[in-house]
């Protein structure tokens, strides 16, 4: 077995009877007292469990919405803990400071393989400065800290990253998979590698592509991206939502990935419309040089699909961030649909390690049918993008050994 850059769980020896700090993530949307979207918590069962069988005490802390520092009825974690004892299918407690004297009374009564959150760490204002006071107060109640939240890992507060120096620190089995996943797609992957990268605007992804042309042998463009690069190469996009003063940022790109030895794909067919409405009536497949001027790029066409599901074949690995069109609105969802669809049939196949991540990117997978299908799909947002950008996430940089 391959030594990892990191303790996990396996590494933590005997915890009967000791106290244990996880930090989850917990903040899931909800909607009239309900939680309106579980993944989060079911994300937190393996190393709840594990941890409570082994005999320790569990201690969850979390943050949920922004409270600014300040006590807010409205952003207790209360609200969490029936919600996380149904998904667990154990009790669970709430304690309601994440430090201090009632912290300590709390855990007073627990015993070994019980299960609390803990008061919303950001109720503290030293939670997001990383004030080491409050570092302090929080790893005096506990033997062992454990990360479990890869989502919130990319920033440097005293839960995410201040503990991880104050007590011995693992990462939990969600984070294991996260960065497991993480290291097969970018840190040491399989070639040829490609990566799809779509979204409205290129200005947000700027960091992302100048970090994947060094890494990756195929880069694929899609979204509203795709026009400011058709538009540097001297494509008229008609009114297409396109970011025409990047044009030499683009460009510079395309040097780039030349000079690294990256393919870059753009579409060459694609699906325009006059308005940006479900199934308008002046739907038709073009050249992209045949775009009208009165009509905008919302998807890929078909032709161009085909091609870049010919190039995957070819790839062992696959980095996914953002849909190719504009996948909310039939019939523009087609081109992300089919090359997920073909994605997940290599992975399946067993000859592609496909990894995606992302707001956008999971919606547009579910609605494909194939978030299941795919290598690892992570929930991350902020910290997936920030990893795709070759950032250093203070969360899980404190982890390493």
């Amino acid at each position: 077995m391959v030594a990892k850059p990191f303790k996990t769980l396996d590494d933590m020896g005997d915890i009967s009877g000791k106290t244990v700090l996880v930090r989850e993530d917990l903040n899931v949307p909800m909607q009239d007292g309900s939680v309106t979207d579980d993944t989060r918590l079911r994300a937190a069962m393996p190393t709840i469990l594990e941890l409570a069988d082994r005999g320790a005490k569990v201690l969850i802390l979390a943050h949920f919405g922004r409270p600014k520092g300040q006590k807010n009825p409205e952003y207790s974690l209360s609200k969490i803990t029936r919600p996380l004892t149904q998904v667990l299918g154990r009790d669970v407690q709430f304690i309601p400071d994440c430090c201090g004297e009632a912290a300590v009374d709390g855990i007073a009564v627990m015993r070994p393989g019980d299960i609390s959150i803990l008061e919303n760490t950001r109720f503290h204002p030293g939670e997001e400065k990383n004030d080491p006071a409050l570092v302090e107060a929080m790893a005096a109640i506990g033997d062992f800290y454990v990360n479990d939240a890869f989502s919130a890992a990319h920033r440097a507060h005293a839960s995410t990253e201040g503990l991880a120096h104050k007590l011995p620190a693992f990462a939990g089995r969600s984070m294991e998979k996260e960065l497991d996943a993480l290291q097969a797609a970018l840190g040491e992957p399989v070639k040829p590698v490609a990566a799809v990268v779509g979204g409205a605007k290129v200005s947000t992804k700027l960091d992302v592509l100048n970090n994947l042309v060094a890494k990756v042998d195929h880069l694929i463009i899609g979204g509203g991206m795709a026009n400011t690069f058709l538009h540097a190469r001297g494509v008229d996009v008609g009114k297409s939502l396109c970011e025409k003063d990047l044009a030499e940022t683009a460009e510079a790109i395309f040097d780039k990935a030349e000079a690294a030895g990256c393919t870059i794909h753009l579409p060459y067919d694609v699906v325009v419309a006059k308005e940006f409405a479900a199934n308008p009536p002046s739907v038709r497949t073009c050249n992209v040089h045949e775009v009208a001027a009165d009509e905008m790029i919302l998807d890929v066409g078909p032709a161009a699909v085909e091609a870049l599901g010919d190039a995957l074949k070819n790839c062992r690995t696959l980095v996914w961030n953002g849909p190719l069109g504009a996948f909310e609105i039939a019939p523009f969802d087609k081109a992300t649909v089919a090359l997920a669809q073909t994605a997940a049939a290599l992975t399946k196949e067993g000859g592609l390690t496909s990894v995606a991540g992302g707001g956008d990117t999971v919606a547009a997978l579910n609605h494909a049918g194939v978030a299941g299908d795919f290598t690892f799909v992570s929930t991350a947002g902020g910290a997936f993008l920030e990893w795709m950008e070759g950032k250093d996430l203070p969360g899980v940089s404190a982890l390493m050994v």
